[in-house]
């Protein structure tokens, strides 16, 4: 347990991993034909995740989703849930090889786990889609997928589960993501404190997020004010 000024007793940070271990940007200029060409099948996904964002806890979360895409593609579940895997999960994970991490990811998790850090991954799609994760999977203890535990945030059910299997108590957990919507306010429905990564223009105009604990604009900076 680490005391961590203007939080308190701190025993584990989890982390996002879509948007915060590496920029959304880079993936979407590497697939960019890829969206081209399924232009329609994305524009519908997004339709039905952000459904799927709304919904509690239920255990057959990919068939719900592929239920419902099945309605937009106008096909059957069977086939929206393989076109699902085909395109988007198993279709997006080549590009990953090739996307860098944002600067100094890989030494603030070593780092946090040399300092006697419990460390976890908690992301809205699967894990096992990066890989390694840039080399960080290592240092964590937990690393778990939203989809497979049947809740997409910001519902606290995720954040819970990831708090049971750390045995750590959620006030002495810090969340980090850059989403507003999904990483900070889930994380406070479930009781943590949460690092928000500030946008570009954030950082530009020196416009801290009010509604986390922390906001940082590197991870370097980030890590200085965890073992501050």
């Amino acid at each position: 347990m680490v005391y961590v000024k203007g939080l308190g007793e701190i025993e584990a940070v989890a982390f996002d991993i879509d948007g915060t271990l590496y920029p959304q940007w880079r993936l979407t200029v590497r697939a960019l034909f890829r969206y081209i060409a399924h232009g329609f099948f994305f524009l519908f996904y997004g339709f039905v995740r952000n459904e799927m964002h709304t919904l509690p806890q239920h255990d057959n979360f990919r068939q719900v989703q592929a239920k419902k895409m099945a309605g937009w593609l106008r096909c059957s579940p069977e086939e929206a849930e393989r076109r699902l895997n085909d395109i988007v999960y198993k279709g997006l994970e080549p590009y990953f090889e090739r996307i860098a991490c944002y600067y100094y990811v890989p030494e603030t998790f070593r780092k946090l786990k040399e300092a006697g850090f419990k460390l976890a991954l908690l992301s809205d799609f699967p894990p096992e889609q990066k890989g390694d994760v840039w080399g960080v999977r290592q240092y964590c203890s937990v690393v778990l997928g939203t989809e497979q535990l049947g809740a997409l945030k910001p519902d606290p059910y995720s954040f819970l589960k990831m708090a049971d299997e750390l045995g750590v108590e959620p006030s002495r957990i810090l969340y980090v993501g850059n989403s507003l919507k999904y990483d900070v306010r889930g994380s406070h429905n479930a009781g943590m404190k949460c690092a928000y990564l500030l946008p570009f223009w954030r950082r530009i105009f020196n416009k801290p997020l009010k509604e986390a604990e922390i906001s940082f604009s590197n991870y370097r900076q980030l890590l200085n004010i965890v073992l501050e």
